[in-house]
């Protein structure tokens, strides 16, 4: 497989980076380093497994997300659903 190139969604970025503030300011992470650890293992776990994790196709009701989907299990209570889309370009 050749390269894979991600693009985030502005809206994605100004989730998560608000998320790292939120789940520290309601005590989910006793540090805000943990808070940045956990959204660092979330964008790691996409970045290294986009192109090969197996991932599925939208349901119609949420394609507007992306036409696939997978899923990242960062904690026992927590699954994550990561939607994207897929461009094959020829260079």
């Amino acid at each position: 497989m050749g390269e894979v190139i991600i693009y985030y969604r502005p809206q994605v970025i100004t989730y998560v980076n608000e998320l790292v503030f939120s789940l520290y300011k309601n005590h989910y992470f006793g540090f805000m380093e943990d808070a940045l650890s956990y959204k660092d293992k979330l964008l790691d776990f996409i970045d290294n497994n986009i192109s090969d994790f197996p991932y599925k196709t939208t349901p119609f009701t949420l394609v507007h997300f992306g036409s696939y989907y997978m899923f990242y299990n960062s904690t026992k209570r927590t699954t994550w659903y990561i939607f994207l889309k897929k461009r094959m370009t020829n260079i």
